[in-house]
């Protein structure tokens, strides 16, 4: 596919990554802009989320992942696609656990997935986005804005041509225009492409769409080698939805995995200044709790749900 050529200020302006104030007006070629309601506060607001992956080992089905999710105070759910193939699978109804979600007062805000849409091999890229087709397809039925794009299938050998991946991403984001659903790029911290922000920042300002973004997550910041920092260079379009979770300083960055995810406000990630840089760069944020603990999964799920909430919005206060 032939990619769209734009200046870096075009790039920057309709990805919406931000670079430093010097970047951040608008061009003295503009058309003026008409009049609008004053701005709102410029500091952002957060959307408290629950990624079903917290109560995977419970294997509770999506329709209870919902009811629990409401149950425990979230205002969203982020789900696995796994989770709606097997209840579509199983005979249920898309529709009707729409409206079910829409009842409990709560939004689809994301989808986990793991489609293989960066791959160089061309069969195996497009048999990737055919599947993620079929995922958009049913996320939409749900009610669903957005989806992971992680580098699935491209995590083992180093080297990704970045304008390469640019280019794919371009092309997973026209799809995910057709079928209504946003697709993410997610940054993965333990694969050896698209492990650290400037790769994932990269990969969205020169793909050239303007719903470009980026998925980060605490641990895979991490785990990746990123300095949080790099955060506050994302605007609110850039970066809507963040996996929230902490780490323990044992074992070392080398040497920890997913299972080691606990509770915000139980590790040593610099959580305060994480949540405060996020705020600081306006929008309404998705924070998703998303852990993998099998310590958390041989208990009950509805009180993982309430205590990883009350944890979550305590760090949010801290960072107040």
């Amino acid at each position: 596919m032939q990619m769209q050529t734009l200046s870096r200020r075009e790039a920057i302006a309709r990805t919406g990554l931000t670079v430093g104030a010097a970047l951040g007006g608008a061009s003295s070629l503009a058309a003026p802009a008409p009049a609008s309601p004053p701005a709102p506060s410029a500091e952002g607001s957060f959307t408290y989320c629950f990624n079903t992956s917290t109560i995977l080992g419970q294997k509770v089905g999506l329709a209870k992942e919902v009811e629990l999710a409401a149950q425990a105070g979230y205002q969203a759910v982020e789900p696995w696609v796994s989770a709606i193939e097997q209840f579509v699978k199983d005979g249920g109804s898309l529709a009707d656990l729409n409206k079910r979600v829409r009842d409990l007062g709560l939004t689809v805000e994301s989808a986990i997935g793991f489609s293989q849409w960066l791959v160089d091999d061309d069969a195996k890229r497009a048999q990737g986005l055919e599947q993620i087709k079929r995922q958009m397809d049913m996320i939409a039925q749900l009610g669903g804005k957005r989806l992971a794009a992680p580098p699935a299938g491209a995590t083992d050998t180093p080297g990704l041509d970045l304008m390469k991946a640019a280019e794919r991403y371009r092309a997973l984001l026209e799809l995910g225009d057709q079928m209504g659903v946003v697709p993410q790029l997610e940054l993965w911290g333990g694969s050896k492409n698209l492990n650290r922000l400037g790769a994932c920042a990269f990969v969205a300002l020169e793909c050239g769409h303007p719903k470009a973004c980026v998925l980060a997550d605490v641990f895979h910041i991490y785990k990746g080698g990123s300095d949080f920092t790099g955060l506050r260079l994302f605007s609110s379009q850039a970066l809507q939805v963040f996996h929230v979770n902490d780490y323990p300083s044992d074992p070392p960055r080398d040497k920890i995995n997913d299972s080691y995810r606990v509770f915000p406000g139980d590790g040593v990630a610099p959580l305060t200044q994480i949540l405060r840089d996020l705020r600081a760069t306006g929008g309404t944020k998705v924070l998703s709790l998303e852990l993998f603990s099998r310590k958390y999964w041989e208990q009950d799920p509805l009180e993982v749900a309430k205590t990883g909430l009350a944890k979550l919005k305590a760090a949010v206060a801290k960072a107040s």
